[in-house]
């Protein structure tokens, strides 16, 4: 039996999430907060400004009226970025049924409070029952314009309550979208978070023109400092060994789809940072985390030079050539 979802926002992943689940036989309504974006899907049936294309199935409703989406939802799916998750639910905290359990596909870390998104919907929601409401993420390698191609991908779901982490799998599991679960939620945020800095790094190498020997250094130095920073953050280090971590970051890190990449590759060619953000309608998930995550590290005293880096051209006009050469000339140590 279906249930009734909503999905919060109006972007490529609610699109995606939308058709997957209305495939799957769930009554599915999205909701925005901008009335012109509602308009526009509801009459092209089509997200033409973030998943060109593909065609929005006839049964799911889009709407902007936030009490009407809420008022039966069994389930909802937190589809904004990071940044914005705050803002967006905030217009939905008082409307929102106070046992509602949400899974959020957002990939990030807070600005100023260095929260993962399951925290940032607890905080606006509030605790209103004696157990915690259910909150899951759904993360992996999934660029959504591939998916909706139905091209396979295999994804993750950890949540605070295994129940409700089995319930997404069995929502979204579709024959091309395989969707698996994990007990570790704080390893499968901070893997999906971090991910995008490296990409932003790897993008850069190909702007460089540095190679494919750069770039699998990258990849592995990368993980094994997005690792340090789950582990003391509570997370599992195997965790980061699996779909939500090396899976996740090799598809963001190669993909010529992957935003995080595309951005970083503009700056590496030459592009200011604001240019390549303003060249793109996508939101650069990356750029805000590395900013978070600089400041996470420095509380936990975890040792990030590749974040680092990143945030050095992102945010102190350090040229990309010049932040290799200090990557690159660091004092030798152990890999391990």
């Amino acid at each position: 039996m279906g249930a009734n979802v909503t999905i919060v926002g109006d972007g490529a992943m609610a699109t995606l999430c939308a058709i997957i689940l209305s495939e799957n036989g769930h009554a599915v309504r999205m909701w925005s907060m901008f009335p012109a974006a509602v308009g526009d899907l509801a009459r092209d049936r089509e997200n033409r400004r973030f998943l060109p294309g593909h065609r929005l199935p006839d049964a799911v409703g889009v709407t902007a009226d936030a009490a009407a989406v809420l008022a039966d939802a069994d389930v909802a799916i937190q589809a904004v970025p990071t940044q914005f998750i705050r803002m967006w639910w905030t217009a939905l905290a008082e409307l929102c049924p106070a046992d509602l359990p949400v899974c959020s596909v957002a990939k990030g870390i807070e600005n100023r409070t260095l929260m993962r998104p399951s925290q940032v919907l607890l905080d606006v929601l509030g605790d209103k029952l004696p157990t915690r409401r259910p909150v899951a993420a759904l993360s992996g390698p999934c660029i959504a314009p591939q998916v909706a191609r139905r091209l396979p991908a295999t994804v993750t779901v950890a949540a605070n309550q295994d129940s409700f982490a089995r319930r997404i799998q069995e929502m979204f599991n579709r024959p091309y979208f395989r969707v698996y679960t994990n007990e570790d939620l704080v390893g499968v945020e901070v893997a999906g978070a971090t991910k995008n800095i490296v990409a932003i790094a790897a993008g850069i190498l190909d702007g460089l023109g540095a190679g494919d020997n750069a770039k699998a250094s990258l990849l592995t130095r990368g993980l094994a400092e997005i690792t340090r920073l789950g582990e003391a953050l509570g997370a599992r280090r195997e965790t980061f060994a699996g779909l939500a971590g090396v899976g996740d970051l090799v598809t963001t890190c190669i993909s010529p789809e992957g935003r995080n990449r595309s951005f970083g590759e503009a700056v590496g060619k030459g592009r200011t940072v604001l240019q390549a953000l303003n060249a793109t309608r996508s939101v650069i998930e990356g750029v805000a985390t590395t900013a978070s995550v600089v400041e996470l590290a420095a509380k936990l005293g975890v040792d990030m030079p590749i974040t680092q880096a990143v945030h050095s051209v992102l945010f102190a006009d350090r040229s990309p050539r010049e932040a290799i050469v200090e990557l690159m000339s660091r004092p030798l140590k152990s890999e391990v």
